[in-house]
């Protein structure tokens, strides 16, 4: 197919972020990917190409507004559903190491098609649940950053995703608008899990007016052992 992909250039030098054309074609055979499976599963309700480009794409890589990807990174998504913000940041930061964990199997297919046609290297997926996945003889404290861009509150995806972060690393949480109270109320949580909030980066995305707000959360202690807590529970009594 071809794009008119002038205005998602547009938006990723706005954030900063040039990419080469061999950038763009994975991004486009990654549109084409998700909304052909789209027919088959449900990985997405926004499926048009500008919105997708904007509210999936730009919106993942965004995260260069708060961390320096330019550097060789390993980073964990966790709940990365289709991809985002993961394997999107995969593309447009190719020096990453990146772990996709995803807690349903068909979309794990789907990333495992898509990173095979984008024949992306430095990059593995992950079926399994978080609280599983960040015990001692997992992935526990293993990567330099944790992202999220799941839906739920602030407190319950620090328990899933600080973790997996080393000390002195970072969990990026990617927020909508309106999320004071939330951050105020998932202090207590991150302290117990180990970090500290550092800052919150709010911005729009370029040429929208899509509120956007990056938490920031850095690691200082080792997390004690009992958390993660087993499946449910961080989502039924989130720490408070």
């Amino acid at each position: 197919m071809n794009y008119d992909t002038a205005q998602f250039l547009k938006d990723a030098s706005e954030l900063g972020v040039e990419l080469e054309q061999d950038q763009v074609k994975q991004f486009l055979i990654y549109y084409e990917m998700l909304t052909e499976w789209n027919q088959m599963m449900n990985l997405t309700a926004i499926t048009e190409y500008n919105a997708v480009m904007k509210k999936h794409f730009i919106d993942s890589i965004s995260l260069c507004k708060a961390v320096d990807l330019s550097r060789e990174i390993s980073c964990i998504d966790v709940g990365t559903g289709a991809g985002f913000p993961g394997l999107a940041l995969k593309i447009a930061y190719p020096k990453l190491r990146m772990t996709l964990l995803d807690s349903l199997n068909k979309r794990i297919l789907f990333l495992n098609e898509l990173i095979e046609r984008l024949c992306l290297s430095g990059v593995e997926t992950i079926h399994g649940r978080a609280e599983d996945f960040a015990k001692k003889d997992q992935l526990r404290e293993k990567f330099d950053l944790s992202v999220s861009r799941a839906v739920a509150n602030l407190s319950t995806l620090s328990e899933y995703c600080l973790p997996f972060v080393k000390k002195e690393g970072y969990f990026v949480a990617y927020k909508s608008e309106k999320i004071a109270e939330e951050t105020e109320a998932a202090k207590k949580a991150v302290f117990i899990l180990g970090g500290e909030i550092k800052e919150q980066v709010s911005f729009t995305l370029p040429d929208s007016d899509i509120e956007r707000n990056l938490v920031v959360i850095k690691k200082r202690r080792e997390t004690p052992g009992k958390y993660p807590r087993r499946a449910g529970l961080p989502v039924k009594e989130p720490l408070m």
